[in-house]
């Protein structure tokens, strides 16, 4: 059987710690096959945030990396079959991008392909506070087919860290990819009232 091949996409924006985690859960899954794409901002970004090993640490959890620049790479194309692909975290410029079909590099050809063939494609849209422009965008995209998912942390399993944070927001980008596998992130069981 074949590997379920998923595309994470990297930006500039911040949040660099979350496509690291994403990419160390999706690794954890042995029916998945990962390609990475990042755009020139997103190594700055990663050094920055995460430290000077973040990079090598991503590279080391992914099975294939492509250049953003490399318009014709596998996926590019829609007759590459993918189970999905994250945007993580997602720059408002490459969401205008994906929001207006200019798939100027491939990153956003990537995404606009996800989009024309109906595949799942999970934008972590990363800005605040947003203006309209920002939202219009985020419609346009939702329209599309896109699931926006800001990383938004939620608070209901009471994290106890930053790490635990972030944890959670990767697997529930993940399982929006809705792959068949068990969920990744903790469900909400409900509050008991006493």
């Amino acid at each position: 059987m074949s590997r379920l091949k998923i595309v994470v996409g990297v930006t500039g924006a911040s949040g660099a710690a979350i496509p690291l985690r994403i990419a160390e859960r999706l690794a954890e899954i042995d029916e998945v096959e990962m390609h990475l794409v990042m755009s020139p901002a997103a190594h700055r970004t990663l050094a920055h945030e995460v430290g000077a090993h973040a990079l090598l640490r991503l590279l080391e959890k992914v099975d294939r990396t492509y250049d953003n620049s490399d318009i014709g790479a596998a996926i590019a194309s829609g007759s590459f079959p993918t189970a999905g692909m994250i945007v993580s975290p997602c720059s408002m410029r490459t969401l205008a991008a994906i929001a207006n079909g200019l798939a100027d590099n491939l990153l956003v050809r990537a995404a606009d392909v996800h989009l024309k063939e109906r595949r799942r494609l999970v934008l972590m849209t990363r800005e605040t506070p947003l203006h309209l422009g920002h939202l219009r965008n985020m419609c346009a995209a939702t329209e599309m087919g896109a699931i926006i998912m800001p990383p938004v942390p939620a608070f209901y399993h009471r994290p106890a860290s930053v790490e635990a944070i972030i944890d959670h927001l990767a697997a529930r980008a993940i399982d929006l990819l809705a792959l068949p596998i068990a969920p990744l992130a903790r469900a909400w069981q409900g509050e008991k009232i006493s």
